[in-house]
């Protein structure tokens, strides 16, 4: 005989949820699209369809939607540091004309054995409109309570790592 308590099954439940919701958002991924003209006071790209990033682009991540402050705070240290890597310049302002925005959500789920942290970017340009998408997961350890908890600096770490890496494919599309 199988039993479930209460505890199991709301964070199953909870799970099902999660991934409902991010795979409802990847289905209404458009193809990736270069990056086109667009009304800022940004340049628009070379002919060759490509961005350099001497013209003057610029990304602007806003806050974190899902995340805790702290999984937050170091998830944006860990972007900026990659993004310095990669050569791609950050606007660190909330509210300060870039290019480029770009909105985070992240979702945890886990049991006392396993995790995931869902990540989703949108990129969108200056009328708001989504230009590039970028989703993945991470597992984690396992936590019995809070999932964030199973969050360590190596799971942010490769979740920035991975999104600028992809940031910056397409920007040199």
């Amino acid at each position: 005989m199988l039993t479930f308590s209460r505890q199991n099954s709301f964070w199953t439940l909870r799970s099902i949820v999660c991934l409902l919701l991010l795979g409802g958002l990847a289905a209404c991924q458009s193809a990736p699209q270069p990056p086109g003209p667009i009304a800022t006071t940004a340049p628009a790209p070379s002919i060759s369809g490509q961005i350099d990033q001497e013209e003057g682009v610029t990304l602007a991540f806003e806050p974190f939607t899902g995340a805790p402050g702290n999984v937050s705070d170091e998830l944006s240290e860990f972007i900026g540091a990659e993004a310095r890597k990669q050569g791609i310049t950050l606007v660190r302002r909330v509210g300060a004309a870039a290019t480029y925005r770009v909105n985070g959500y992240l979702a945890a789920t886990g049991q006392p054995s396993n995790g995931t942290v869902f990540y989703v970017f949108d990129i969108v340009d200056g009328s708001g409109r989504r230009v590039k998408r970028i989703s993945g997961t991470e597992d984690t350890g396992g936590a019995s309570g809070d999932p964030w908890q199973a969050v360590g600096s190596g799971t942010l770490s490769r979740i920035a790592n991975r999104s600028m890496v992809e940031i910056k494919a397409w920007l040199n599309r």
